[in-house]
């Protein structure tokens, strides 16, 4: 099915629509359709400023996109059937009423208002301006005359009723203060006119005068322009009206609410040269007749034809579901499996992505979903399942939510690493220079000071600046200006990598990865297991940033070629031969690698974590032959699940949409455990 919403009245601000109650179902509901349409782009600025600001959704140059989904969201401004209006005027009952009207104004230069009796139409101030131009400029008094159709509506509603009588009270002491005898400069009818009527009434109309308090499009003033073809008079707009934004040029804008500055205005309409009448009209009879109510249809149809084709071609790069009965189908038959789970925004509690109700507090101290706790343990004390709780935490973080576990935990992206029943070790390479945390840090303090509600982690191996809780738009100018501090200063000669997330910056050394890092965890888990059966399983689950996506492909290429594994566009299939046992004659291969990169450095003693004769426990002394290495996986292309937790772009085999379906998935394997 394809969805097209438009929006034919002003979208408000976010700081309007963030009074609502259901301000999030609303957005999340508009979001659904596949196009969202509004007259002018100022209102679908202020529905990108609501996304971002309330619900947590960036808004591109193409729309909004939501974890994969984009909604596409553009200007579409209406227009009107102008034949229709064009060709009225030279019907014979049209002539009759332009010939009855201006011999009934002849010698008068005539104003027209055509509005819906509303608040938002503005006709009080109106008529004030026009009170007020009749003050100051005496002589026109009985040569103007203002014609006002106020189409009732609502008129069971107390407010209006009371805004009737206001608009009757106005216009009744203008013409007793500047009517004669004879003649009054102002008529007033609470009717409709007919079509014919009202064409007529435009075609004989010297100014019209739209003074909208805000409007969506306001398509009066396009209908004046239409039967405008012989007088060209002039139109005198409300900067309010979406018609603003288009016919703009060609008018007179004015702000309805400054009185001083309508009069003004209508005094310079009614005194304006006949070339300058001449040169506003043919610009706004351009566009009204070019720019149609046909050509607006046609043109949102087919922007939701495309966007419905562009959708399609997104949706084929987005990883599918995972499949959770065959992942523990696969898992009951394996028997030496391997978990990698992330802990952040996957093993951890939902907050709200925009920090309200403590959120910021809980994302500061991340803790362990409680109903993870019993399926955990259960799968833990499993003697066929080995699990590693791989995080970009700090130790600290990964000690108290797992410590009772016999697990295995990585922190700061994999370059520390223990068994919950062990001493913390290093898998940092020895020449690891951290010279540059010192410059970087100053820079993180200079921006947390001055942006409120951002805050920095100092880690071993990283540092993160994150603005997740700030002002959107405030923490993205300062994300931008924190960048290029970095680059003119403390990183510029610095082999480092600048990671950039959803809402923060982190600066790590060149290399830091959780795919980099991982190659070395399997090593030490084999060796410190004895491991002799080969993993015949492997699960890896995590919210990683794009930057650490290369641990979704780690395994791709130990798969067997004769089972490929998923085929999506953006993750081409590696080819390789079949290397269900790692080969040890190639200089090349896994099993070397393995072996080269567990030369592990020591750790300065930190009173934080207990030391084993001096140092921490070091990997260096007890290395891992090649026959083991070369025996480490058996992995079948059909035994190997990587999933992201919602987020839909990524390398990843699998998606789940969220940590609840973790909990789910784990569930399911701790039953089968």
């Amino acid at each position: 099915m394809k969805v097209g919403w438009f929006l034919h009245t002003p979208f408000p601000s976010s700081e309007i629509h963030r009074t609502l109650p259901s301000r999030s179902e609303l957005l999340r509901s508009v979001l659904a359709a596949d196009l969202v349409g509004f007259h002018t782009y100022d209102y679908a600025r202020h529905f990108f400023s609501a996304c971002t600001r309330i619900i947590g959704l960036e808004g591109t140059p193409e729309g909004v996109e939501d974890q994969g989904k984009l909604t596409r969201v553009a200007a579409f401004p209406i227009g009107i059937d102008s034949d229709r209006f064009i060709r009225a005027l030279e019907l014979p009952q049209v002539q009759d009423h332009m010939k009855e009207l201006k011999e009934r104004f002849a010698g008068r230069k005539v104003m027209l208002g055509v509005d819906r009796l509303d608040m938002i139409k503005g006709i009080p101030q109106k008529i004030l301006a026009f009170e007020k131009f009749l003050e100051e400029n005496p002589d026109w008094r009985d040569k103007v005359v203002l014609l006002q159709i106020a189409v009732p509506t609502r008129t069971d509603v107390p407010e209006y009723q009371k805004l009737t009588s206001q608009v009757h009270e106005i216009v009744g002491r203008i013409n007793g203060r500047f009517g004669t005898l004879t003649a009054v400069p102002k008529h007033h009818l609470d009717r409709s006119l007919d079509f014919h009527a009202l064409c007529a009434l435009y075609a004989v109309t010297d100014v019209a005068l739209v003074t909208s308090l805000r409007d969506g499009m306001n398509l009066v003033s396009y209908e004046f322009v239409a039967c405008q073809a012989s007088k060209k008079g002039v139109l005198i707009l409300s900067e309010f009206a979406g018609a603003a934004q288009s016919l703009g040029a060609g008018a007179i804008l004015v702000n309805p609410w400054n009185v001083s500055e309508v009069a003004s205005s209508i005094g310079y309409a009614l005194n304006m040269p006949a070339d300058e009448r001449e040169k506003r009209h043919h610009h706004n009879f351009m566009h009204v007749t070019t720019h149609t109510s046909q050509e607006w249809a046609a043109t949102f149809v087919s922007e939701l034809n495309d966007t419905i084709v562009e959708a399609r071609l997104r949706t084929r790069q987005i990883p599918p579901l995972l499949p959770i009965e065959v992942a523990v189908d696969r898992y009951s038959q394996s028997n030496n499996r391997l978990l990698i789970l992330g802990f952040n925004a996957t093993l951890t509690e939902p907050v709200d992505t925009l920090g309200r109700k403590g959120s910021q507090i809980k994302e500061l101290e991340p803790k362990l979903r409680p109903d993870l706790q019993k399926p955990l343990e259960k799968l833990c004390d499993d003697p066929k399942t080995t699990i590693v709780v791989l995080s970009g935490s700090n130790r600290s973080v990964l000690d108290d939510n797992f410590g009772d576990y016999n697990l295995w935990l990585a922190a700061e992206n994999g370059m520390f690493l223990r068994v919950t029943r062990g001493e913390w070790m290093t898998t940092m390479p020895e020449n690891l220079n951290m010279e540059w945390v010192d410059s970087v840090k100053h820079v993180f303090e200079y921006f947390t000071e001055r942006t409120p509600r951002s805050h920095f982690e100092l880690r071993e191996t990283s540092l993160i600046w994150n603005y997740k809780y700030a002002d959107v738009e405030f923490g993205r100018l300062q994300a931008r200006d924190l960048l290029q501090h970095l680059w003119t200063g403390p990183i510029s000669n610095a082999s480092l990598d600048v990671v950039q997330g959803g809402r923060s910056v982190e600066v790590r050394s060149v290399g830091v990865t959780k795919g980099a890092a991982i190659d070395r965890i399997l090593g030490e888990i084999v060796r410190n297991k004895g491991m002799k059966e080969p993993i015949d399983y492997v699960l890896c689950i995590g919210h990683f940033l794009a930057k650490d996506d290369d641990i979704y492909t780690f395994f791709e290429p130990e798969l067997p070629s004769e089972v490929p594994a998923p085929i999506r566009p953006h993750v081409p299939t590696p080819v390789r031969t079949s290397v269900s046992k790692l080969p040890v004659s190639k200089s090349g291969s896994r099993a070397t690698r393995l072996k080269k990169q567990r030369s592990f450095s020591t750790i300065e003693r930190n009173t934080s974590y207990p030391v084993v004769g001096g140092v921490l426990q070091s990997m260096v002394t007890d290395r891992m032959s090649l026959q083991e290495g070369s025996s480490v996986l058996d992995l079948q292309g059909d035994n190997y699940f990587s999933c992201s937790v919602a987020r839909k772009r990524s390398n990843s085999r699998y998606l789940l949409g969220s940590s609840d379906d973790v909990v789910k998935l784990l569930r399911e394997l701790a039953d089968h455990s």
